[in-house]
């Protein structure tokens, strides 16, 4: 691959989790910041790349991919060199595919309604991720194997729960558990997460500084 990406981002938004994956991945790219406060992500140059009007989003190839998750996985098999994925014939793609679904439609929906301290229905079953409390018990007793998802291999699926519980904690939606707090610690050393927050921390500031 040696066509560049397009990034649509924002550096206070889910785009800081694609932004770590994209180094990780080593994939070339160039980023778009499109502004809240100036209703970029919803003209219409942006609404015909993301109808929803969200980021991130990214364009490679021609083709646009939208929904972090589904980036993180998109990237991972493009760029197979930097090893983010397990192969498609070994078994561990199972697990590695849990816990990206896992991150998307548990961890996303349970933290949000905790957060906003949605009452439980009278049904609780209906509800795909069970509770909070069920979530966050899950992933605990996934992270206490160590020291990543898959065991010794860092994989997409650690950006993306990773992104999900470095966020949570830091928002107080998430609770600071000792398991989660270490492996924060961990991948937080990583060299391309410490420049995707560098390039990110670079791009708030040239927002600041031009109102």
């Amino acid at each position: 691959m040696t066509e560049r990406i397009t990034f649509y981002t924002n550096p206070q938004s889910r785009g800081r989790i694609v932004h770590w994956m994209l180094e990780e991945a080593g994939a070339p790219y160039d980023v778009r910041v499109l502004r809240f406060d100036r209703g970029d992500h919803k003209k219409p140059e942006y609404l015909a790349v993301n109808p929803m009007g969200k980021v991130p989003a990214i364009v490679d190839r021609g083709v646009v991919i939208s929904e972090a998750a589904a980036i993180c996985a998109y990237l991972a098999d493009a760029f197979p060199q930097a090893k983010l994925a397990p192969a498609v014939d070994d078994p561990a793609r199972g697990a590695y595919y849990r816990w990206l679904f896992f991150g998307a439609s548990c961890i996303e929906y349970a933290v949000l309604d905790h957060s906003m301290k949605r009452p439980m229905p009278e049904r609780p079953g209906v509800i795909g991720y069970g509770s909070y409390e069920n979530v966050l018990d899950t992933l605990d007793h996934a992270l206490a194997k160590g020291p990543w998802l898959l065991g010794d291999q860092f994989t997409a699926a650690d950006v993306y729960v990773g992104s999900q519980i470095g966020w949570g904690m830091m928002m107080k939606s998430i609770e600071p558990r000792p398991t989660f707090q270490a492996y924060a610690g961990r991948f937080s050393e990583r060299a391309a997460f410490k420049r995707s927050v560098a390039h990110c921390d670079e791009l708030l500031k040239e927002i600041q500084a031009s109102p």
